[in-house]
């Protein structure tokens, strides 16, 4: 596992999401970028941290899959200069939230954690989603560009979502 840290970009008590795919180069990235932009877009970029890891290690360093960036930016995201990273368990304690694209990764992360409280922290992102049809987010990364877009829509919806059940909390200080 990473010894790399949650991010430390807004304030100690800020709430901290990590959303976690397979190898942090396709529905992770995207869903990083996605909330980055919400936060930021609604004033909340000291309150709310965001960042995104992978269960597995096959893709560490690398960017985002191109197929990953043509559809942020093709929906008006910046992706920004990501690089792929693994998921470490010891970042439990720091984090508030982890978000799981699907069951798999829900049950690998829920493993890792090591007390009932983080895995309590671990939840699948389309749960957020009060429309959504299913529970987990297809993997695009075998599929063609216009999977990449409908992956892009559904992460955006459930973000969206998650971003407004999370905003009271915040914007009373109630992290």
């Amino acid at each position: 596992m990473g010894a790399m840290t949650p991010e430390r970009t807004s304030a100690p008590d800020a709430f901290r999401i990590c959303f976690v795919c397979t190898g942090n180069i396709c529905r992770s990235p995207m869903a990083e970028a996605i909330m980055r932009t919400i936060v930021a877009r609604t004033g909340y970029s000291a309150q709310i941290a965001v960042t995104s890891a992978a269960t597995g290690d096959w893709h560490v360093g690398e960017h985002a899959d191109p197929r990953t960036i043509a559809a942020l930016e093709a929906h008006g995201y910046d992706p920004g200069r990501h690089r792929a990273r693994q998921f470490d368990p010891a970042w439990f304690p720091e984090l508030d939230l982890v978000v799981a694209f699907d069951r798999g990764h829900e049950r690998v992360l829920r493993q890792w954690a090591p007390s009932e409280a983080d895995q309590s922290k671990v939840q699948l992102l389309l749960g957020f989603d009060p429309e959504a049809a299913t529970m987990d987010v297809p993997d695009p990364y075998y599929s063609d560009a216009a999977m990449f877009d409908t992956v892009l829509v559904a992460i955006e919806r459930a973000c969206t979502s998650l971003f407004r059940q999370l905003e009271p909390a915040i914007r009373q200080g109630v992290p």
